[in-house]
This record gives structure tokens, sequence and C-alpha cells, in this order.
């Protein structure tokens, strides 16, 4: 604005600027190279700044209101290969020298990936939840809750971590402890996965999340049907889901490129 205008701008030109101004700026920002996603943020600043200013009683700009968020590209998952997936829970052990903890990790990633669970959805169980049958239930998002298959590895994988356990064996206890007796969080879980990509020589994309995506690649990779994925993620909406089909078809093409004797004539 001040470039615009010359000089410093007063409120009296912050209010008086139209949407054709704003929209102005933005294709500005878009002509320096700034991605979506750096717009829509910008955008959102700017929006609280003259919020800020409306509920100070200096300035009101009713313009920016109209304006539409730049539509952001919609991410691709990144899975990991099957390989990668089995290596990564085999060896989860190998991260600490203390059975509990070893058979913990080895657990907690033998469930994120073998029922495609978010990490707080693992993390918020409660000991009287350990899987025992051969399915688990899961509060997701929106507190909806659903049913899980469980594999028997990963029941067995959550029973042995069980037995070595130090702290207390209350139903309503954690699940997942931490090494000081308190509830596992998300962000000992990631550092955890770190150490763990870096013995495996894994891409930075081998995060805990990465094995739910892995999850639901690997099933729909199988002939899966896509409205079961989406109950066993707990998708509330379709198109959430079909985000793995785009996976799928990528691995289809490479996978085609690197076998069809013509693809690299």
């Amino acid at each position: 604005m001040a470039e615009h205008l010359g000089g410093p701008p007063s409120l009296a030109d912050l209010a008086a600027m139209r949407t054709a101004d704003f929209r102005a700026w933005l294709a500005r920002r878009t002509g320096e190279g700034l991605a979506r996603s750096s717009l829509a943020r910008a955008l959102s600043t700017v929006r609280g700044f003259f919020r800020y200013l409306e509920r100070n009683g200096l300035a009101s700009n009713g313009q920016i209101a109209t304006l539409k968020t730049p539509r952001l590209p919609q991410t691709v998952p990144r899975p990991l290969a099957p390989d990668d997936a089995f290596a990564l829970i085999a060896e989860a052990e190998m991260l600490d020298t203390r059975p509990w903890v070893a058979k913990r990790d080895l657990a907690l990633f033998a469930l994120l990936y073998g029922c495609g669970l978010r990490v707080g959805e693992a993390l918020s169980l409660d000991r009287g939840q350990a899987p025992k049958g051969k399915t688990v239930t899961v509060r997701g998002k929106g507190n909806k809750q659903r049913m899980v298959p469980v594999l028997p590895v990963v029941r067995d994988a959550i029973t042995d971590y069980l037995k070595e356990c130090p702290f207390p064996a209350a139903a309503d206890a954690p699940l997942f402890f931490s090494l000081r007796g308190r509830r596992l969080n998300a962000r000992e879980v990631q550092l955890r996965m770190q150490k763990l990509r870096k013995l495996l020589n894994l891409p930075d994309t081998a995060t805990p999340h990465a094995l739910r995506h892995s999850f639901a690649t690997h099933l729909l990779a199988s002939g899966a049907d896509l409205r079961a994925i989406q109950e066993l993620l707990g998708h509330s909406s379709l198109s959430t889901t079909q985000r793995y089909t785009e996976v799928a078809d990528e691995q289809l093409l490479r996978v085609h490129q690197m076998a069809h004797p013509r693809a690299k004539g």
C-alpha cells in the first residue's frame, strides 16, 4: 500500500481499500512466486489485522470478507513400501535395551500399521481397551467410535509388551506408558520414529502417521474395497479416502514404467 500510494497508508486508506486492491496484492505475490499455501497464510494474517482494527474501533473494511482463500492443492499421502513397513516394525525393538520399552515400541508401531490408527487414537487407549479378541474399539475424530479388526501378530505384540510393562495394570491406566510412568505422547513417538528411520536409512516421510497411510494404501493395492477402507480409517467423507487411489495409481504407473519392455523405448 505504501508503494501504491506513494507513502505510508493511513487508517482511512485502509478502510477505503476495494476488493480490487486486495486482489492486486494477491496477484503481485503470485507473480513473485509464492505458493498457494503461502498466499493463504498471508491472506489469513491480513484478515486478522483488519479484525483487530475493527475490534479496536480504528478502521472497518468489509471488502476483505469477499475474497476467497486460494484453493490449496490436495496433498497425496506418502506411504512406505511394504518391505520398509515390515522392516520398520521388525526392527522397532532396536531402539532401546530395556525390554519393556523395546516391546512397547514394537507393539505401538505394529498397532499403527496393522490397524491403521492415528497416533492420537492409539495413545488414548487405556489398558482395559487392549485388544483381547479379533477387534479393538477406537475413539476417533469428532468423538466417533469405530471397531477395527486386529491381526493376531498385533495382539501378540501388545500382550508381550503388557507382560513386561512395570506400571499399574488398572483398566483406566494408559495402554502405552512413557519412561516416567505417564501416558506416552505423540512427540515421544515421533522422536522414536526419527531414530528408527535413521537406523534403517528410510526417508523423512517415514513418520508415525505414514504407517496409517501405508495401511490404507497396501489394502487398496491388494484389492480392498474403498468403502471398507473408509470405515476402517474412520473417515466421515469418502473423498478423504479417495486420496489413496491417487497413490495406488502412481505406484501402478511406476511399476509399469519399470517393468514394461517398451516403457524405456
